[in-house]
C-alpha cells in the first residue's frame, strides 16, 4: 500500500517574517508541481508564485528534494512563505485539497527512522536538540544527534556477534581439546573486556540525564528562614509569594535557571514543622520527599533563630549547603556556612558562584557519551545480565551461554532500533512537535 503524503508547519506557530510547510511523500513533487507550475532544480531554491485553487496564497521559495536526498528519505518539498496566519491556513487548505495529510508529531523524524536515515538514539538527540534551553544540553544533543551512542552500542554489539560465532563454532565443530576449557580461554577475555564496558557506562551517576532534564535543587528549612525570599534572588523575579505569615509556601514552587551552561531546577518548599493543618501538613510531607530525591539540598535558616538550624541540619547530607540567611540582622556565625541576605541581595552571588562550581563539577567533563535515558539505561542493564549469565555459563554449558550472548546484543539492538521495537516508536516520536 502506497504510504500517504504528509505536510506540516515546520517552523514554529504564530506570526513570523518566514514559515516552512514541509510535505514528504510520493506526492511531493506532484504537489509542488500543482501549487507552483514545476519542481524545479533539486536542492536548489526557487522564487515563485504559489496558487491554490482559489489564486495566489503568496510569492516564497520553493526547495525540491528528491529520494533518497532528503531529510526523510522520501521525496520531499519545502515552501517558504512569509509567515502571517492567513498564509499558512491557505497553504494547509491547498494540501487538503490535493489529498495531502497533515502529518502527526515526529512523523517527519520516524519516516527518517524507518528510511535509515537515522537510528532511535540520533532521533533522540534531535528532540533533545529541539528542546534544549542551555549549552550543556545542546552539546550533548549534537553529540548524541551525530552517532555517539549508536557508535558505542553498534561496537559492543559486533564484538558480542564476534564472541557468539566462536561459541557456535565450538559447538558445532570441536576440536580434540577439551571444548568449555578451550573456549573459556579464548572467548572469556573479550567477555570481561565488554562486562567492564558495559558497567563503566552505567557507572555514570546519571551525568547525562541530569543534563537533559535539569540538576534538581531543593531549598529546605522552617517558615520565615527565607527560602522563598531566596528562590526569588536566584531567578532574579517574584516566582514566590514572600509575606511574614508562617506556612505561606504549602506546594512545591519551581525555577529554571541556567548556571554555567547547564540546567538546575531550583524548588522553593514547604517551610517543616510539626502543624495541625492537613493542607500544611502534605506540604510538609512533599517538601521532604523532594528534599530526599534532589540532587543537592540547600538548607535555609535563621541567622538570628540559630536554634532552628538543627533541625535544617538533620536532613541534610554531607556534600549539602547550610545557609544562615538574614546576615544583615544577625552578626556572622563563625562555622563553614555561607551566609546571605536573601532581602539585600548579600551572599547570594557568593552562593550562586558555588552553585555552579557544584553543578559543572557533577556534569561537565569530556569522556564518553554518557547515557540520556532510562530506556537505554534499562537496555543496556539487560544486556550486562545476559552478557554476565553468558560468562558464568561460557566452561560448562556453551549452548546456553550462546543463547545469553544473543539476548545482550538484541537488547543493545533494541536501544538503536536494529530490531523490531513498534511498542516503543509511538512513546519516542510521539514527543516530538508536530513538522519534525
Amino acid at each position: 500500500m502506497t504510504r500517504p503524503t504528509i505536510y506540516a508547519l515546520a517552523t514554529a506557530p504564530g506570526r513570523a517574517g518566514v514559515a516552512v510547510m514541509r510535505v514528504s511523500g510520493p506526492e511531493a513533487g506532484p504537489a509542488l508541481e500543482r501549487l507552483t507550475g514545476e519542481r524545479g532544480a533539486p536542492r536548489a531554491a526557487r522564487l515563485t508564485r504559489i496558487e491554490g485553487q482559489a489564486g495566489l496564497i503568496d510569492r516564497g521559495l520553493t526547495l525540491w528534494f528528491p529520494a533518497p536526498g532528503s531529510f526523510t528519505g522520501e521525496d520531499v518539498a519545502e515552501f517558504h512563505v512569509h509567515g502571517g496566519p492567513a498564509v499558512i491556513e491557505a497553504m494547509a487548505e491547498a494540501f487538503e485539497a490535493i489529498g495531502l495529510r497533515q502529518a502527526g508529531p515526529g512523523e517527519f523524524t520516524r519516516r527518517a527512522f524507518e528510511h535509515g536515515k537515522m537510528d532511535l538514539t540520533e532521533a533522540e538527540g534531535l528532540a533533545d536538540l529541539v528542546n534544549a534551553e542551555t549549552a550543556a544540553q545542546r552539546d550533548q544533543a549534537l553529540r548524541q544527534m551525530s552517532g555517539a551512542l549508536k557508535d558505542i552500542y553498534s561496537d559492543w554489539r559486533d564484538r558480542l556477534l564476534a564472541v557468539t560465532a566462536q561459541v557456535e563454532a565450538e559447538i558445532d565443530f570441536p576440536d580434540e581439546s577439551d571444548v568449555p576449557d578451550a573456549l573459556a580461554g579464548r572467548a572469556g577475555p573479550e567477555l570481561d573486556a565488554l562486562v567492564n564496558a558495559l558497567k563503566a557506562h552505567l557507572d555514570d551517576a546519571h551525568r547525562g540525564e541530569r543534563v537533559r532534564d535539569g540538576y534538581r535543587i531543593a531549598l529546605i528549612g522552617p517558615p520565615n528562614a527565607g527560602k522563598s525570599s531566596l528562590l526569588n534572588r536566584l531567578s532574579r523575579r517574584e516566582a514566590a509569594i514572600v509575606t511574614e505569615i508562617p506556612g505561606t509556601t504549602r506546594d512545591i514552587v519551581e525555577v529554571h535557571l541556567n548556571l554555567g551552561g547547564y540546567p538546575v531546577i531550583v524548588a522553593d518548599t514547604a517551610g517543616l514543622r510539626e502543624t495541625a493543618d492537613r493542607i500544611e501538613a502534605e506540604g510538609v510531607r512533599r517538601a521532604l520527599e523532594r528534599a530526599e530525591n534532589a540532587d543537592l539540598r540547600i538548607g535555609v535558616a535563621d541567622a538570628a533563630d540559630p536554634q532552628t538550624a538543627e533541625a535544617v541540619r538533620s536532613r541534610l547530607k554531607s556534600d549539602d549547603i547550610l545557609v544562615w540567611n538574614k546576615c544583615d540582622a544577625a552578626p556572622a556565625r563563625q562555622d563553614e556556612s555561607i551566609h546571605i541576605s536573601a532581602l539585600t541581595g548579600e551572599g547570594v552571588e557568593a552562593l550562586e558562584a558555588d552553585l555552579t562550581r557544584r553543578v559543572t563539577s557533577v556534569l561537565g567533563g569530556a569522556g564518553a557519551p554518557s547515557l540520556t535515558r532510562q530506556r537505554h539505561r534499562r537496555g543496556v542493564l539487560r544486556a550486562l545480565e545476559a552478557l554476565e549469565r553468558g560468562r558464568m555459563r561460557l566452561s560448562d554449558a556453551p549452548e546456553l551461554a550462546g543463547e545469553d550472548l544473543r539476548l545482550a546484543a538484541r537488547a543493545l539492538e533494541e536501544i538503536t532500533g536494529r530490531v523490531d521495537v513498534e511498542d516503543v516508536l509511538g512513546e519516542i516520536f510521539g514527543r516530538f512537535c508536530i513538522g519534525k
